[in-house]
């Protein structure tokens, strides 16, 4: 283990006694510090491994690493600008350990940005996150603690603050009562400074009224028919197109037939969206919830995005107070469960699904519920409850993306972008496609959305010292931007600095041998420690078994909640 990967092991561990001190659960407190961490270090190269070596010793297959990393990155992407559940638990009840726990989670944030090189925007995340952290328990931010300078830096480490604040005492459990002053329904939103007690305050102190905001103008509702035209313009998924305008034609006739005094038969709204990530169902399913309303189905129509950890508690019985707390929040739109087939196999899981199931008998009108996962995962998520099975009776299947509509993806986000690949740079990405392996951790659009990421870096690199770039230098991307390989800037570094040194004169004779820089895999000098002995080279097939893991773990990665901006785009 790494000291980088040591550290966040510490800083997990140190998150993990809090909570026990707390009275909470250690091993919920560290899982919540993996999600954190998976979150933040999302974009970080290489970061996939080095985060499992901490949270799953011993883990060695690549495939299962990347499903592992993004799938705890997906469920606490939420987490990036808000408090976790911990910690609003603890900022409700008061608890004398809300601060400790909150300055806890900043440890966590910043280890988990220092897994890889981490982009200036990761970092800048890492401190926007704690920021939010140490708001909700009252504290002053001053950046991520262990990066120093500048806005980042300077914050205070583990224990400090004032002892009236911090440890006065360690009193028992929380009462899982107090939960409410953070749900929906509470004074101010969830993760709100002005709706958060400051600690010490008693339970009659007079809440500080927060400053009024200019109201946005509202946007204006969309038609079905501008929300299917949406839909057409959506690069691929021609199953899905097909099937959403099936849905819409029935639920129309049905209100016709009702309109006009005629039986009309109740069709479950509900909906099982299959597929491997990427695919765009978090899209689809936002334009479902505006059909819907738009159809006069649905009061709002708004789009609720939740996973296990958002319906599911740490103690037993709290389990269906919190997802009944997250339908109400859903109810007049679409409540978007993603992996949902993660709501099976114990019994907090079964309290969730069996309060659900209640939920969409009570709010039959108002309330549409979308399920989402891998396909043979959810076959068993509906089949565990009767009630699943009888109330969702609609699969959509979302295929991966060809080739060809991968390039569109990308030629779509290139073009949002004002950058366009050249003729070569297209032939370079169809190579990069065909090569790349379609298994069920594949990121479909998000991969695209990757590969214009990497090379817009590449490009910038290359023109770092252009003095007069005309306007196609700055705007095309050529076949030298375009790789899969997240280490792209430093093996040009790398190149150029062999260049430079190849033409300074040696001392050696003419007729000496060169001395190797590294060798095969294996070797004496083919050591982890030995970046050169484990990078392949950007325009090359990968040496090592660490560079295609590498290679992996940046094609699987996944970006933000209200996030899914390549979806968007798809």
């Amino acid at each position: 283990m790494t000291t980088d990967e040591s550290r966040l092991a510490e800083s997990l561990e140190q998150l993990s006694d809090v909570a026990a001190e707390a009275g909470l659960d250690p091993a919920a407190a560290r899982d919540e510090g993996l999600r954190v961490a998976a979150a933040l270090a999302e974009s970080v190269p290489g970061a996939a491994p080095a985060w499992a070596e901490v949270a799953h010793p011993g883990l060695t297959d690549v495939a299962r690493i990347n499903e592992a990393f993004f799938d705890a990155a997906s469920s606490g992407r939420r987490w990036r600008g808000a408090p976790t559940d911990l910690l609003d638990a603890l900022v409700a009840s008061r608890h004398t350990l809300a601060a400790e726990y909150a300055e806890a989670l900043t440890e966590v944030a910043s280890s988990a940005v220092m897994l890889g090189t981490a982009p200036i925007w990761v970092i800048a995340n890492a401190s926007a996150a704690s920021g939010a952290y140490l708001a909700a328990a009252r504290l002053p931010s001053a950046g991520l603690p262990g990066l120093p300078g500048g806005p980042l830096g300077g914050s205070p480490g583990m224990g400090s603050g004032s002892p009236d604040t911090m440890r006065p005492n360690v009193p028992g459990p929380i009462d899982p009562r107090l939960l409410e002053l953070v749900r929906p329904g509470s004074p101010a939103p969830q993760g709100d400074p002005a709706g958060v007690p400051a600690p010490g305050a008693t339970a009659t102190s007079a809440p500080t009224d927060p400053p009024t905001e200019p109201e946005k103008p509202a946007e204006p509702e969309k038609s079905v028919e501008e929300l299917l035209a949406e839909l057409d313009t959506m690069i691929g998924l021609e199953r899905v197109k097909k099937e959403i305008h099936r849905q819409v034609a029935l639920l129309s006739v049905e209100k016709m037939r009702t309109h006009a005094g005629l039986k009309a038969p109740k069709m479950s709204r509900h909906l099982i969206f299959v597929g491997n990530p990427g695919t765009g169902k978090t899209t689809v399913a936002r334009l479902v919830g505006g059909i819907y309303k738009a159809l006069g189905l649905l009061p709002t129509g708004q789009l609720v995005e939740v996973d296990r950890s958002e319906l599911v508690a740490g103690y037993v019985g709290q389990t269906a107070m919190k997802t009944a707390e997250v339908c109400a929040k859903a109810t007049g739109g679409v409540l978007f469960i993603d992996e949902a087939y993660a709501l099976t196999g114990d019994q907090y899981a079964e309290e969730a699904v069996n309060t659900l199931v209640k939920e969409m008998e009570d709010h039959r009108e108002d309330l549409v519920v979308i399920v989402a996962g891998y396909p043979d995962p959810m076959v068993r998520f509906i089949a565990q409850n009767p009630g699943l099975a009888s109330r969702f009776t609609t699969t959509i299947e979302f295929d991966d993306y060809s080739d060809d509509e991968l390039l569109a993806i990308l030629d779509s986000i290139a073009g949002g972008s004002d950058y366009e690949l050249t003729t070569e740079a297209r032939t370079r990405v169809r190579h990069i496609l065909q090569a790349t392996p379609r298994t069920s951790a594949f990121g479909n659009g998000r991969f695209s959305r990757n590969l214009f990421e990497q090379a817009v870096g590449r490009h910038a690199w290359r023109l770092k010292d252009a003095t007069e770039p005309t306007r196609d230098d700055l705007r095309l991307l050529t076949a030298d931007d375009v790789t899969d390989q997240p280490d792209a800037p430093d093996d040009q570094l790398t190149d150029e600095l062999t260049d430079e040194s190849d033409d300074k004169p040696t001392d050696e004779p003419a007729g000496a041998p060169a001395e190797p820089t590294s060798q095969a895999p294996g070797g004496p000098e083919a050591t982890p420690e030995d970046p050169a002995a484990v990078r392949a080279d950007p325009d090359g097939p990968a040496g090592t078994d660490e560079a295609v893991s590498n290679e992996h773990d940046e094609h699987d990665k996944q970006d933000d909640t209200s996030a899914t901006e390549h979806e968007d785009t798809a």
